[in-house]
């Protein structure tokens, strides 16, 4: 008795599993962009107006560009507690707020959605305006309040959803607890210099803002394997409206300092 020959049959090649890359931040890097554009106008107007250097805008330039200035925002210009959250006083603070921005953004904005991040972002960064309004005589400027807010927002969610998400979830409390600790540290050491009132205004209203519009995370345990389920409270949009307009009515009834 003979036997044909065993031939191996070749098996299709198996698709190899590509793991889905991240979304783009467009709203981190629009801001940044932005950020870095009135910098550069700053620093034009600077030179053409003769006065200063190529690094660092001179006050007169500041406020000709939207700087807090409280007597001002009293007189009726309470559009500088925005512009002035896109105006930096040197190279130093534009580095550190564009570099904090380009941390702590993309996360925040991959977590929040486009929409909801940005109302994070620019209510942190009123609130930090109308805190340093109502509690500093100073001029100010700079993004530093809303990324205190950022960080105010995430820890937020990371706080909410620590269930669902285990020892990570609680490490990353710790972590924006510990990120918002050491900068507040730092800012009273350097008290006159930095705006503390603003950097923790932005934070106050991100966690505000952040518990309204963060997704809740849980584990829906009917299923094998588990699945990781996304819920947004019904009254958060609610919330956020009614914070915005703590802060609006703020700025419009009470006295800076």
């Amino acid at each position: 008795m003979s036997y044909a020959p065993f031939e191996a049959q070749e098996q299709p090649e198996q698709p190899r599993m590509v793991p889905p890359q991240p979304p783009i931040p467009w709203a981190v890097y629009t801001l940044i962009g932005l950020i870095v554009a009135v910098y550069l106008l700053s620093i034009l107007l600077n030179v053409l107006l003769g006065q200063g250097g190529f690094f660092q805008p001179s006050l007169f330039v500041l406020l000709l560009l939207g700087a807090k200035e409280n007597s001002l925002i009293d007189g009726g210009q309470y559009w500088r507690l925005i512009t002035a959250t896109f105006l930096h006083g040197n190279l130093i603070h534009i580095f550190f707020n564009s570099f904090a921005l380009y941390a702590l953004g993309p996360e925040c904005e991959r977590i929040y959605g486009l929409k909801r991040f940005l109302v994070l972002y620019f209510l942190a960064g009123l609130g930090g305006s109308v805190a340093s309004y109502l509690m500093s005589p100073a001029p100010s400027v700079g993004a530093s309040g809303a990324v205190f807010g950022l960080i105010g927002g995430l820890g937020m969610f990371f706080y909410l959803s620590r269930a669902a998400l285990g020892e990570f979830g609680k490490a990353q409390v710790q972590s924006m607890a510990a990120i918002a600790g050491i900068n507040l540290v730092i800012g009273f050491s350097a008290a006159g210099v930095i705006d503390n009132w603003g950097h923790m205004g932005g934070m106050v209203i991100g966690a505000l803002v952040g518990t309204a519009l963060a997704p809740r995370l849980s584990v829906d345990q009917r299923f094998f394997p588990p699945l990781m389920t996304r819920a947004y409270p019904p009254w958060g949009t609610t919330a956020t409206v009614a914070v915005g307009g703590t802060l609006v009515l703020l700025a419009l009834l009470l006295p800076g300092a």
